[in-house]
Parts: C-alpha cells; structure tokens; sequence
C-alpha cells in the first residue's frame, strides 16, 4: 500500500478499473449473460476531459438492467453539488473517478441494489492539493425479507469495522437520511452505508476504507440474489416493482448529488443515467391492501431500523 506521500490516481484508478471488472464478470455468472463494454472518451473540444468504460447488462435472465460504470474526468471548475460542504473550492480545477452500478433484477424478489465508491482531487487556492473520498452501497426491496436487510448490514458493518467502531453506525444513519425521499416522506429502501467528503483517516487510510466498502459488495448483495431469484411470482408482484421503481427514478433525477455532479459538471449522459430501470409505473395515490406483503413493506421495512 502507498504511503501517504506516494498515493496517486493511478493506484485509484488501477482499483477500481479492477473493481468494475470483478463485479461485472461476478454478476454475468449468477445470469449467464454477458456485460456489454461500452469505453467512451470526451472530445478535446468539450470542457470536461476524460474516458471510461460503461458495462451494460440488459433484459438478461436474472437482470433486467444491470449497468456498472467507470469514469475519470478532469474539468475545469467544479460543479456546485460538489462545494455545498467545501465553499473555499468554489471554482477550482479538480479530477474525479469512481465506480457506480445499480442493478435492478427481473424477479422482485431480488431487491434492486447500488454501490458507488469514488475520488476527488481538488487544488485548493493556494495550490495544495485537497482529495476525498465518497461512496457507499444500499440495498431497496419490493419484497422485504428481514434476513436479506440483516445480511446486507453485517456485511457493511463488518467491512468498516477495521477502520473505527464509529464508522458502521456514522455511516449508516447518513445512509438513512440521504436515500430519501423529501417530498413523499418516505426512504428508497432499507439503506445500507453512505459517505461523503470523507479524509479524516489521511488519503491512505481513506482510500483503505473506500477499498473495504467496494471489495464487500458482492458479499453483501449476492448471496440475497441466489436466495430469491427462483421465487415464483405474478402480475400482482410484477405491478408492484414496476410502481416502486417509480420511486428509484424519482430519487436518482431529484435528490441524487452524484446524478446532480454528472450532468452540471458535463459529463456523459447516457453513462450518468445507466441507474434507471428499463420499465417504471407511477399511479395516483395507490394504497397497498392492510395486512398484503405489500403494505409490510411500507411498515416493516420503510422505517428507520437497527438491522444488526
């Protein structure tokens, strides 16, 4: 591992370029299709300079829509969702890279899942360099299982214990608070673990907990798709993922930052909006039947909860 002096954006990007690929070719075994790699790279002429590689999985057996990015772009000016918390970088030059994957399953029974780890360098006004790190995963069900929502926090928990007995339960809560819906009242899903502007271990020790977060994805996510995706289901339940998809779009397009960052910073579009699902319903005032599993999800499972 590099020193604290020695910590480059190659050693980054080398991680996560691993990263993309390990979860990829993971995800294509369990649905026995293939990825499809799409390398994209912004001309010279456009303000933000970069490349990187999206990876899409579409109407596949267990997938419907499985999409994992990677980019790497430099610009010149930071875009405002990426200074609310740091004002003295208004306007700086900075690099960003990071991987983000949202898979949204054919069955319901298989939740939909995100993760996002990721990297911005800055040059503060007296030319210092200033880097952080982001990231996180969480999980949102259409059918809650108690066992899957608790698997999927042990394994959050334990990938961030080695860096401070504080940090599953930070992170967590900043989880619940940032994967919701402001303007239903409602949070997306059963959360997970969410991070931002985060240095306070040094850059090493930093990018060791980013490390930690993405290396711990595919146990936390695929042992809930091996348990569900042969759940026998129907029209009802099909209707019902299709109308909380609803809800994933919804969040993504208003309240999501990395959304917001993608698209006021220039970059690639059809990369930014991989997360959406290839079919969502909204319907007015719809109200799930007392005592159906589809009104427990709302009670038992879209409340603030200590999972493990």
């Amino acid at each position: 591992m590099p020193s604290e002096s020695t910590l480059s954006p190659v050693v980054v990007r080398d991680y996560l370029m691993g990263l993309q690929s390990r979860i990829t070719q993971a995800i294509a075994d369990v649905d026995g299709t293939q990825f499809l790699a799409d390398p994209w790279e912004k001309a010279p002429t456009e303000p933000l300079q970069g490349r990187g590689i999206t990876k899409i999985l579409e109407n596949g057996n267990v997938f419907e829509r499985a999409g994992c990015g990677f980019s790497h772009v430099l610009g010149p000016k930071l875009p405002p969702s990426a200074t609310q918390h740091r004002p003295e970088l208004a306007g700086a030059p900075f690099e960003a890279m990071g991987v983000s994957l949202v898979f949204h399953p054919r069955n319901p029974y298989v939740p939909t899942v995100h993760m996002n780890v990721r990297m911005l360098m800055a040059k503060a006004q007296d030319g210092a360099p200033v880097c952080w790190f982001g990231g996180g995963m969480d999980l949102t069900p259409y059918y809650g299982f108690e066992e899957d929502a608790r698997h999927f926090h042990r394994v959050c928990k334990d990938a961030l214990a080695p860096f401070g007995s504080d940090k599953y339960p930070r992170f967590k809560t900043w989880c619940d608070e940032y994967f919701f819906l402001k303007h239903r009242n409602e949070p997306r899903g059963v959360g997970g673990v969410f991070f931002d502007d985060f240095s306070e271990l040094g850059q090493a020790g930093s990018f060791d907990m980013l490390r930690a977060v993405g290396d711990g994805f595919l146990a936390a996510y695929l042992p809930i798709v091996e348990r569900r995706k042969h759940t026998a289901y129907g029209e009802r339940e099909r209707a019902f993922q299709l109308y909380r998809r609803g809800r994933y779009v919804e969040f993504n397009l208003v309240w999501d930052r990395g959304t917001h960052f993608g698209l006021q910073s220039g970059g690639r579009t059809e990369s930014i909006l991989l997360s959406m699902p290839p079919h969502a319903t909204w319907s007015y005032q719809t109200v799930p039947e007392t005592g159906s599993p589809e009104a427990a999800l709302y009670q038992d499972f879209l409340v603030r909860r200590e999972w493990v």
